[in-house]
């Protein structure tokens, strides 16, 4: 279900004319915390490659997360407009880069946004990747991976064993970085004029419906779509199927 809202037009930018603008936006495709461009490509390359749209999923480096991410944005703004496509811590990123870019952003895909504001103390993904950062460095790798391996449903837990043995020794870093990171404010959701996405998956308590919610409702030109973690474990390419159709 969506709540409307009003999109059009949906790739044009302010300073981007039908003249000088590429036919169809770059996806610029961001993945959450301790995830990587593998997870990404799978939400969003089906649905990118479905419309023509060239796909860059980004492997954020570890030891600077959040200036690899807008890095990456930044290079694909030089070649024309951005879709930003961001899940959880990646989202974020997306959301903040594109109220700070108008000129360059086609539109932006939230998915699973996890908080508002700058106030983290409560925030249940900041709090875990503080948690899972000490473990880390406690008790090493591979005795984190067994326990996240039994805790969790088999497709997460693939995906994170995957990612955190690749962002290893540098993962503790990477997930304190995550931990810090001071979440869009309202104010900033308010002034974001690009046409957003956000999608949540509505029985995920690390990424709540409540806050996906609020962005929808502040966001000005903001549709919400719900899907379950059962539909995302089963096909990680549904926040991209399901984020995407704002655009059509």
């Amino acid at each position: 279900m969506a709540t409307p809202a009003t999109l059009d037009p949906v790739f044009e930018t302010p300073h981007v004319t039908r003249a000088t603008r590429p036919a169809v936006p770059l996806v610029v495709a961001l993945p959450g915390t301790g995830s990587d461009a593998d997870f990404a490509r799978r939400a969003f390359g089906p649905a990118s490659a479905a419309r023509g749209f060239e796909l860059i999923a980004v492997e954020p480096d570890p030891l600077a997360v959040v200036a690899s991410c807008h890095a990456a944005l930044d290079a694909a703004a030089a070649r024309g407009p951005v879709l930003a496509a961001g899940i959880s811590l990646g989202a974020a990123i997306a959301l903040e880069w594109a109220g700070a870019h108008p000129e360059s952003t086609a539109g932006v895909v939230a998915a699973l946004p996890a908080w508002t504001g700058s106030d983290t103390a409560r925030c249940p993904a900041a709090l875990s990747a503080a948690v899972t950062a000490g473990q880390l460095r406690a008790d090493g790798l591979e005795a984190v991976i067994a326990r996240m391996r039994a805790s969790s449903p088999r497709w997460l837990a693939d995906a994170l064993t995957q990612s955190w043995r690749s962002q290893w020794p540098h993962l503790p870093r990477a997930l304190e970085e995550a931990a810090d990171y001071k979440w869009p404010s309202t104010d900033r959701l308010a002034t974001v004029d690009a046409p957003v996405a956000v999608v949540t998956a509505e029985d995920d308590p690390v990424h709540p419906l409540a806050v996906a919610e609020e962005w929808a409702r502040l966001i000005p030109h903001a549709r919400l779509f719900r899907t379950t973690l059962a539909e995302l474990g089963a096909d990680p390419a549904i926040l991209g199927d399901t984020g995407f159709t704002a655009f059509d």
